[in-house]
């Protein structure tokens, strides 16, 4: 008998039809024996929904009621599940973030899993039930309900399976596991049987949405198997886990191919060639709680720097409107914007033990006319920057150069 940790999200729950198929999936996996927590999302477009009707009467909602408000969603969700569950003649109870308790910090929005008390939980496990509980949300120390963020659900998951010690947790979705690249972009696109936590935490930074960032980094800490699979088609899914040491089969060069769209380049131009220059330019920028990515510092003939580096699309007007001030400060020449490019990456754990990898992408993109415009490394990963109008082009050459088909 295994214990499983089951998350569905707002696809998967979107009506009242896909709410009983769910249930259908859940007594199936019950009558087979094993002891089932299941989190779920808010029903598709119901936490839009409440943020309109927030910004309606408050155009920036108060953190603390907007967690009030948007914890709702999924309240409704673990009590229509779990009656369509009783239909199915399976005994089960539904639990909020603050009934079951998930203690958070104070992070209105964007709060922070701290501990979780398991108690009640593993008492109605052990009763047979099956327990469902609301994703996304938890209750701080002083009793506020407090929301996780974005695709809170999927960390919810993970984090009940760590404190419960789950055999998997298993995150169903509207696709059927993680792919060697987006099957929208290249028709052939594989699914992966497994992947390493490390490439998916290089996948998920890097613009594939399967699974939340956070998510990744607690299944990865606390050692939890996560598996990726549909709602709505039968198969094995994908398994993330540990890099396998001891297996005979060696690990492929590259797993996968993440792209992301979401970026905008900003160049300051002219800035003199001095010490603490790139912190006077960058420090700013961070002040702002905006992320910058890739960072190439150039010298020039006259013996200036030109700094570029990328932000989010959403962020570049704010931030060149905080560089125009510094530019001016350090007598730099100009700050000049580009959002018309993306970030194409290949990941894999191989790529630590296989050289000429980085050779045969550049000359894959070179032989289709593609321009690099900026490069970051790590140990599994490789990123350019290049221009929009290459992106499926940039994706579909890597995806056959590097044999995922």
């Amino acid at each position: 008998m295994a214990l499983m940790v089951q998350k569905f999200g707002g696809t998967s729950v979107g009506t009242v039809e896909r709410i009983q198929l769910v249930a259908g999936k859940v007594a199936k996996a019950r009558a087979g024996g094993d002891k089932l927590v299941i989190v779920v999302s808010a029903m598709s477009g119901e936490t839009n929904r409440l943020t309109a009707l927030a910004m309606q009467i408050q155009p920036q909602p108060n953190v603390r009621e907007m967690d009030v408000l948007l914890s709702t969603g999924e309240q409704v969700t673990i009590a229509l599940l779990c009656m369509a569950l009783k239909e199915e003649g399976v005994e089960a109870v539904s639990y909020t973030g603050s009934q079951v308790k998930i203690l958070t910090d104070d992070a209105h929005t964007k709060a922070r899993i701290e501990r979780i008390d398991d108690d009640k939980m593993r008492s109605d496990l052990d009763r047979g039930k099956v327990v469902v509980v609301a994703g996304f949300q938890g209750v701080n120390a002083t009793g506020d309900i407090t929301t996780l963020g974005r695709g809170g659900s999927d960390t919810t998951a993970v984090a009940l399976a760590a404190a419960l010690k789950a055999d998997e947790c298993q995150i169903y979705t509207d696709v059927d596991g993680v792919y060697t690249t987006d099957p929208r972009v290249v028709a052939d696109a594989r699914r992966l049987e497994k992947i390493t936590f490390e490439e998916m935490l290089e996948m998920a930074s890097l613009g594939s949405k399967v699974l939340q960032i956070r998510a990744v980094e607690f299944a990865g800490k606390y050692c939890v198997p996560l598996r990726v699979l549909s709602t709505f088609k039968e198969g094995p899914g994908t398994l993330i886990t540990l890099d396998e040491e001891n297996s005979s089969m060696e690990q492929p060069t590259v797993s996968g191919i993440a792209f992301s769209r979401d970026e905008a380049k900003i160049s300051v131009l002219g800035v003199p060639d001095a010490p603490g220059v790139a912190s006077k330019v960058l420090s700013p920028i961070g002040e702002a709680n905006i992320e910058i990515d890739v960072i190439v510092q150039n010298v020039a003939a006259d013996k200036s720097n030109d700094i570029t580096f990328t932000v989010s699309r959403s962020d570049v007007d704010k931030a060149k409107s905080i560089l125009q001030d510094v530019a001016a400060e350090l007598g730099a020449r100009e700050v000049v914007t580009d959002n018309k490019i993306v970030k194409v990456s290949i990941v894999g754990v191989g790529m630590r033990s296989h050289a000429g990898v980085a050779s045969t992408m550049f000359r894959a993109l070179a032989s289709e006319g593609i321009n690099i415009q900026m490069i970051t490394t790590s140990e599994i990963k490789i990123s350019v920057i290049i221009d929009e109008k290459y992106l499926e082009l940039s994706v579909r050459t890597l995806h056959s150069a590097f044999g995922l088909e």
